[in-house]
Parts: structure tokens; C-alpha cells; sequence
């Protein structure tokens, strides 16, 4: 008797092993970075071969070349020193060593910053495409472009007096100090006011070799108009910022962020009011100040949904504020 036919089977291949997700690729620049920088930088790096034009690329994102509004925000509060120290146009080479120092301890300040905010920055969507978070540029490099430009920045002071190198050595301190105080405080931006407005003492210092009520006036003005931009800057990453465990005015002030801002900046245009009596400035800086407290009007109208799109316009409009109070105070003592 014949065996039964054996029964054929299909033959079922195994389960395909899942493929792994691509890596995430990482931002290639910051998410806040200017179009229009960025487009100057590109093209003034061209002739460079690509792996040098690369590297320095990475090294003036690190440094913040790629957004300029940081060095203006340091630079007006600078300019309104000078002038005001000279009661006129100010000596040359004071004016050329300060403008230069603004830009070389903005860069470094920016450099120390991302290096003690390097396990920060990866969370938030803002800062993950800055070159230490994404891993363009290391640690160790970052700290020998902020010590560079320290060594810079101090070769600048020589050029001065004595007092103004003294007073060198607490601006740097400051500037290296701020970027570790989001970890032990809710009040950073305090420090940034104080590390950003301390060029204000240091002017009147290489300018008149003393630092008159005038000049700590206005650095007190400038503590609190760095508070308020900063704030507006800190309102962006919020809710990122509280999940990575940094600290800030904005979370500090939570709902009230914006009538806090609203009484912060009351308080600096009066300050800048007294500055303006003390120096004795004619009409043209009042008109100025005038200018000022509407251009801060704006940015409260901007801010009131706190959007962040909204907010980050807001704090880069402070430009515009810087540059009026400058123009009035230039102004104010050409007629004087």
C-alpha cells in the first residue's frame, strides 16, 4: 500500500528584525540664530578651505557672531558711559578700546557660558543646535577661546589707566561667574546686568580717572534694563528651562511676568530720568526717553500672550531702545 502524499507546507519566513531609527540628526545651528548674520558670516568664511571655513564657523557661533544683538545690548550701555564721561564726543582711543573689549568679553562671556551649560543646552530647542550641545566644537576647545579672548580683552585694558585696570578684574569675574548662577538662583539675570554693565564704571574710569554718582547711577539703570530684556529672553524657554532645572526671572515671576516688567521698566526710566537731570542734559535726550518708554510700550503689547516667537521679538527690539537713549544723550550735549 502506497504512503499517503505528505502534505505540503508553506514556508513562512521569520519575523524581519526591526530596523533601528535613524540617529536624530542635530540642529546645525541655533534655532535663534539671525538669517541675515548668518548669510554675512557665510560669506565672508567662502574663500576659506571647507574643513578650516567649518571649524571657524563653529567657533563664531560659539562666540555669537551669528547673533550680533547680545554685543549691541552691551555696547549702547558702553556708548551712553563714554559720551556722558567726556560730556562730549569721547577721546578716540578710548572710544576704539571699548567698542573692540565689548565684542571680545561678549564672545567670551558667550563661551563660558555654553561650556557650563553644555549638559543644559541639548534639552532645550533653542540652545540644542549651539556647537558645544551638538557636539561640533568640544568643551576643552570652548574654554581656550574664552581664555583667548579674556587674554584679549586684557591686553585692550593696558592701554588705559590704573584704576581702569582694577576695575578690569572684577568685570571679568562677573562675566565668568554669571553663567553658574542659573543653577544657585532664580535671579541670573541680575548678575548679567552686572557683568554686561560693569564696561559703565570702567569708562568713566579710563575717561576721567574716577567714577563719579553719574556713573553708578547708570549702571544701576543698566542692571535693571538688562533684568528686563533678559526676562523677556528667559520667557522663551520657561517651560524648558523648569524641566532642565535652570533657574530665571521669568520662572521666579511665573504669572506675573508681565506686570513685574511693566514696574521694572517704570523704575529704569526713571532712573535714566535722573540720569538725565544729574548730567543736565538739554531737550533732545528727553525726547529720547520719550522715545524709549514708548519703544517699551511695544514690547509689553508684544509680550502680553507671552508666545514665544512674540517674546524672543520683544527682547531683540531692545535694540532700538539702547540706540534712542544713545542718540538722545549725543544729542543732549552736542546743544548743551
Amino acid at each position: 500500500m502506497a504512503p499517503p502524499p505528505r502534505k505540503r507546507t508553506r514556508h513562512t519566513p521569520p519575523p524581519a528584525r526591526p530596523r533601528p531609527a535613524p540617529p536624530r540628526s542635530r540642529p546645525i545651528r541655533p534655532a535663534d540664530s539671525s538669517s541675515r548674520a548668518t548669510r554675512v558670516l557665510d560669506l565672508l568664511l567662502r574663500p576659506l578651505p571647507p574643513r578650516v571655513r567649518e571649524k571657524a564657523a563653529d567657533y563664531l557661533v560659539l562666540t555669537r557672531m551669528d547673533r550680533p544683538i547680545g554685543a549691541l545690548l552691551l555696547l549702547w550701555p558702553t556708548w551712553w558711559a563714554l559720551w556722558l564721561a567726556a560730556g562730549d564726543f569721547p577721546p578716540w582711543g578710548a572710544l576704539v578700546i571699548f567698542t573692540l573689549g565689548v565684542f571680545a568679553m561678549r564672545s567670551a562671556g558667550c563661551a563660558i557660558n555654553d561650556w557650563a551649560d553644555r549638559k543644559l543646552d541639548p534639552q532645550v530647542a533653542r540652545t540644542a543646535g549651539r556647537p558645544i550641545a551638538s557636539g561640533r566644537v568640544s568643551p576643552r576647545e570652548a574654554l581656550i577661546v574664552f581664555a583667548a579672548l579674556l587674554a584679549l580683552s586684557f591686553v585692550l585694558v593696558l592701554f588705559t589707566n590704573a584704576l581702569t585696570i582694577k576695575l578690569s578684574f572684577a568685570g571679568a569675574a562677573l562675566a565668568a561667574i554669571y553663567p553658574f548662577t542659573k543653577r544657585w538662583t532664580y535671579l541670573p539675570q541680575v548678575v548679567l546686568g552686572a557683568a554686561f554693565g560693569w564696561a559703565i564704571p570702567m569708562a568713566f574710569a579710563a575717561v576721567t580717572n574716577t567714577v563719579p554718582p553719574l556713573g553708578w547711577l547708570l549702571f544701576l539703570g543698566n542692571i535693571l534694563w538688562s533684568v528686563i530684556y533678559d526676562t523677556e529672553y528667559a520667557m522663551v524657554d520657561r517651560d524648558e528651562d523648569l524641566t532642565a532645572g535652570a533657574k530665571s526671572t521669568a520662572i521666579l515671576f511665573g504669572d506675573a511676568d508681565v506686570p513685574i516688567l511693566g514696574m521694572l521698566i517704570g523704575t529704569f526710566l526713571l532712573a535714566m530720568l535722573f540720569v538725565g537731570q544729574r548730567a543736565q542734559l538739554p531737550w533732545p535726550y528727553w525726547l529720547g526717553l520719550l522715545v524709549a518708554a514708548g519703544l517699551f510700550g511695544y514690547q509689553l503689547w508684544l509680550i502680553r500672550g507671552r508666545a514665544r516667537d512674540a517674546c524672543l521679538a520683544a527682547f531683540r527690539h531692545n535694540n532700538w531702545v539702547g540706540l534712542a537713549l544713545w542718540i538722545g544723550i549725543v544729542l543732549g550735549l552736542a546743544v548743551k
